[in-house]
Formats: structure tokens, sequence, C-alpha cells
């Protein structure tokens, strides 16, 4: 019997084949998004100057299955003010680490939500709505306004990072997906006038 294809139909359905292969499915794509920022924005009040961002992509099924058993995610926020100079380099004004930790109360059913420097903790009735508390990073203190010196241009680096949970030896091997949950957002520059 004779190949109907020939040698130019083998070729096209090898090209086909490969290329169905090389292209990932939408459900693969969203599931390797690696965590960002977005929605960066730099404003002022009267006293300070105010970051307003968004982390999105940020809560893996692994994250979320870690934090349903009772382990606490910890993101950290950094943030690095310079000063632009001209004939050298930019000056370090200030730098700042701000840590948000989620944690589920199984016996209450709730998620409580800290940041440093807050005395009381944010409790949220489901995962979804303390989800959205952990990404939102709005309102937060860059710097005084009166640090600034009038007439001068700054920038402020910003990056998140998830940082690894130590848990007690025993609990390292049941849970040994909780390493897989490390990140850390690319490194966003954002400059502003004062």
């Amino acid at each position: 019997m004779k190949n109907r294809f020939g040698f130019g139909g083998r070729v096209l359905c090898t090209v086909l084949f490969i290329a169905a292969v090389m292209v990932p499915a939408p459900a693969a794509a969203k599931a390797d998004m690696n965590p960002r920022i977005v929605d960066l924005l730099i404003t002022s009040n009267t006293q300070n100057v105010l970051l307003y961002a968004r982390l999105v992509d940020c809560f893996k099924k692994e994250t979320e299955s870690a934090i349903l058993a009772g382990v606490p995610a910890v993101f950290t926020l950094y943030l690095d003010v310079y000063r632009e100079r001209s004939y050298v380099w930019d000056r370090h004004i200030v730098g700042k680490e701000i840590k948000r930790t989620i944690k589920y109360d199984n016996l209450k059913k709730t998620f409580s939500i800290t940041t440093n420097g807050m005395a009381q903790p944010v409790v949220l009735p489901d995962f979804e709505s303390a989800q959205k508390a952990m990404a939102d990073l709005s309102g937060i203190i860059v710097i005084p306004i009166s640090s600034l010196m009038r007439g001068s241009n700054y920038y402020v680096e910003v990056r998140v990072k998830m940082d690894k949970v130590r848990l007690p030896l025993s609990m390292e091997y049941v849970l040994f997906f909780v390493s897989l949950w490390d990140f850390e957002t690319p490194l966003y520059k954002i400059r502003f006038s004062h």
C-alpha cells in the first residue's frame, strides 16, 4: 500500500506535533506564573511618602495547603529609598523590612494577619479575604517628608519575599512541600521628586 502523505506530509505532521507539545496549556501556564507586584504607585500625604501596590500570584496550591494545615506564612516587604545624585553614586536614605504573617486557627476556623508594628492582628473569616489582605500593600509609609531635601529626585526599590518556614524536624519530613513555596518578586524601582 502506498503512503498517502509523502515526505512533505510527514514533515508537516512532525512540525504540528512538536508545536502542540511545546505550547503550554492555559491552566499549566497559570500554575507556573511567578509572584509579582502590580499597580505600583508612590504618593504622599501631608507627613509621609506612601506606597500603594498589590501582590499577585503569591498563593500556590502548596502554600494554601500548608496554611490550612496551620503552618504560618510570612511575607516580607523590602523598601529602600535613594536620593539621585549626578556625579557620585546615589545616596541610600532609608531601608525598611515589613513582615506580614498569615496563620490559620483550626479551632476557630479564622485567619489572623499580623504586621510588625501592629498591636492587634486582623482576624478574617475566610481564606479568600485573608489572601486579599496579605496581597494588599496599600498606604505603606515609605519615608517621612521631613527626611527629604526639597528639589531633589528620589527612587524607592521594592520587592517582596516569602520567608522559608522552619518547622520541627519531624514535621519537615511530613510537610516536605513547605520548601517549595519560597519566592521572591523581582526588584521594582519607582521614581519620585520632592
